[in-house]
């Protein structure tokens, strides 16, 4: 009897920690919840994304620490990139981290999912109003 309660406690022990992957996931359509959980349990370390419930290393400082995606809006070509090449800057993000249609997968969530705090700043109006002028006076 003692042999069989072990595997079956080991079994309920395990069960929480199998469901953590879609714990804190926000995604819109179910369509977009594989890509969310691969980028959790892929990229989590390293870089935050509200939606798929992932905060990166928490220390700006560190070397490893990825760019934060809800601040930089990353289009699916740029993302594809950077998860086939280890990033878009040479930094130390490992290559093809994931492949394949998993890979498509996460390329298209950060694509649907990135840059929702980035904020529109003031650009100078190209009408009127205090441009520099060639030659000065």
């Amino acid at each position: 009897m003692r042999r069989l309660l072990v595997p079956i406690a080991i079994a309920v022990a395990a069960l929480p920690l199998a469901s953590c992957g879609t714990e804190d996931v926000s995604v819109t359509s179910p369509d977009d919840e594989a890509g969310a959980v691969l980028f959790a349990d892929h990229c989590a370390g390293c870089h935050t994304l509200t939606p798929a419930g992932t905060q990166g290393s928490g220390n700006r400082s560190l070397r490893v620490q990825g760019p934060n995606l809800d601040q930089r809006a990353v289009p699916y070509e740029d993302a594809l990139f950077a998860i086939r090449n280890g990033g878009a800057s040479g930094a130390v993000m490992p290559q093809n981290i994931v492949v394949g249609d998993d890979a498509d997968a996460v390329a298209r969530f950060i694509d649907e999912y990135s840059g929702t705090e980035v904020e529109d700043l003031p650009q100078p109006s190209s009408q009127g109003g205090g441009g520099s002028t060639a030659g000065g006076s």
